[in-house]
């Protein structure tokens, strides 16, 4: 029960005192008993203190107690291989991202800048997407004049005396057909590097800005 000096007499007052401080005392560790106290919580959420931390909890962090109860240092607890790798992980990124924002602020001077880079690099893939496109027009046309060539020969010519279609005209035939498939490929990734390209440079400009405004509050 909680008492209170306007329920209590002065000197059962003193006595209340003298007596909490008396279990205090008794509470914490004494500072020549040379042991070193722990605080650590278990699965269930629940306090522990001791000087020694149980098995089961040797994965726990920890707080290290000085005599009268006070944290004065942290134990990290034992870690998974896949809690190293996951912390290893998260500290490469912030190195990472530390290191992409001092490329940002010391190579651009405003968000035109960024802009600037990005059309130039957006212009560049279109060029070499058109070349790629044409490159495609010409391949299907191509194709066109083969399989024009192919009607001649067995198995496609109506002729009971057509001869078989030479060698090098089939081979001519699979070429252009896998080389017309290769550049299909190349076009759709060209269009993804586009679209991840514009995302790139988005993020780069709201960092940017972010960077400045964090600056510019300081």
């Amino acid at each position: 029960m909680l008492l209170s000096a306007a329920h209590v007499r002065p000197c059962s007052l003193l006595l209340a005192v003298a007596a909490l401080a008396a279990s205090a005392a008794f509470a914490a560790p004494s500072p020549g008993s040379g042991k070193t106290t722990y605080r650590w919580v278990d699965n269930q959420g629940v306090v522990h203190y001791g000087d020694q931390i149980p098995p089961e909890y040797a994965g726990k962090d920890r707080e290290i107690m000085n005599p009268q109860g006070v944290p004065v240092g942290h134990v990290d607890g034992e870690k998974s291989p896949d809690q190293l790798a996951t912390e290893a992980r998260a500290r490469a990124a912030i190195i990472k991202q530390k290191q992409h924002d001092t490329f940002l602020v010391t190579t651009y001077t405003s968000v035109k800048d960024i802009e600037g880079l990005r059309d130039a690099r957006l212009e560049q893939l279109k060029t070499q997407r058109v070349a790629g496109q044409q490159y495609t027009e010409s391949l299907r046309a191509r194709l066109g004049a083969l399989q024009t060539r192919a009607m001649n020969y067995r198995p496609y010519s109506a002729n009971t005396g057509a001869r078989p279609m030479p060698d090098d005209l089939a081979e001519d035939l699979v070429r252009t057909l896998s080389e017309m498939r290769t550049q299909a490929g190349a076009l759709t990734s060209k269009s993804e590097e586009e679209a991840n390209l514009r995302a790139q440079f988005q993020a780069d400009i709201e960092r940017y800005r972010e960077l400045h405004t964090l600056h510019s509050n300081d």
